[in-house]
C-alpha cells in the first residue's frame, strides 16, 4: 500500500502543473481549446473504470509502454520493469483467484475482471524505496497521457496490486510476470477503449502559490 501510494503521489505531482484547470469554468470536458496538443491531452485525460470489450491492438501497448520507459528518472538508473498483460487467460485466471479471496467485489453490478474490466493491464515495478517510486510514478503518467492520445483510456490500480504482491495464492501469477525478486509492483494501469465519458473531478487551485 505504501508503494502504491508513493507512486500515485509521483503521479499526482506531475500532473498537478497541467491539471488542475481540467474543470475550470469555460473549459470543455475534452480538453480542446488550449491551442497545444500536450495541454490538451493533459486536460482531457481522466480516470476510466468503463470499457469496452475491444482489444487494445499491441501496437499501441507497446509504444505507451515505450513513452513510459522515456520518462525523465534519477541518474538515468532505470529502475523499474514494466509488464504488458493482454492474456486473456491471465486475466481471467487473476480474476477468479482474486474473487474467490474478495468475493464481495465480484458481486458488485457488471463485474467481469479485477482490472476495472479492462482488456489490458500494465504492471509497473521497482525497487522498494522512495527515490524509485518518484521515478516509477513519473513513468505512470507518461504511459497515461500517451494512451489518452491514442483514445484509449486508463485507471491505476491499487488493490490489484496489493493483492498480487502480498497474496500466496496469487504467487504463481507474478511468477509469470517474471518481475525481478527484488522489485515490488507498485501500481497496474487498466489499459482499453473507454465506455464512459465521465466529468472532471474538482481540482483545488490554491494549492499553486508564485513564491514572491
Amino acid at each position: 500500500m505504501k508503494n502504491c501510494i508513493i507512486a500515485v503521489l509521483a503521479i499526482g505531482l506531475v500532473a498537478a502543473a497541467g491539471c488542475a484547470c481540467g474543470n475550470v469554468k469555460g473549459v470543455a470536458k475534452t480538453g480542446a481549446g488550449y491551442g497545444d496538443v500536450v495541454i490538451e491531452t493533459i486536460m482531457a485525460r481522466r480516470s476510466i473504470r468503463q470499457y469496452k470489450d475491444t482489444p487494445v491492438e499491441r501496437k499501441k501497448l507497446q509504444l505507451i509502454a515505450e513513452c513510459g520507459v522515456n520518462a525523465p528518472n534519477g541518474m538515468n538508473a532505470q529502475a523499474w520493469e514494466v509488464r504488458i498483460i493482454d492474456s486473456k487467460e491471465w486475466i481471467d485466471g487473476m480474476t477468479e483467484v482474486y474473487k474467490t479471496a474478495n468475493p464481495q467485489m465480484a458481486s458488485r453490478p457488471g463485474f467481469k475482471n479485477m482490472f476495472v474490466n479492462a482488456p489490458a493491464v500494465i504492471a509497473v515495478a521497482a525497487p522498494d524505496d522512495t527515490y524509485n517510486g518518484v521515478n516509477a510514478g513519473l513513468l505512470g503518467e507518461n504511459i497515461m497521457l500517451a494512451a489518452q492520445s491514442l483514445g484509449l483510456g486508463t485507471c491505476c490500480l491499487g488493490a490489484p496490486t496489493r493483492f498480487l504482491n502480498s497474496a500466496p495464492e496469487a504467487a504463481p501469477y507474478r511468477e509469470k510476470l517474471g518481475i525481478n525478486p527484488d522489485y515490488q509492483i507498485l501500481y497496474m494501469i487498466a489499459v482499453g477503449y473507454p465506455d464512459e465519458e465521465p466529468d472532471a473531478k474538482p481540482r483545488d487551485l490554491s494549492k499553486i502559490r508564485f513564491v514572491e
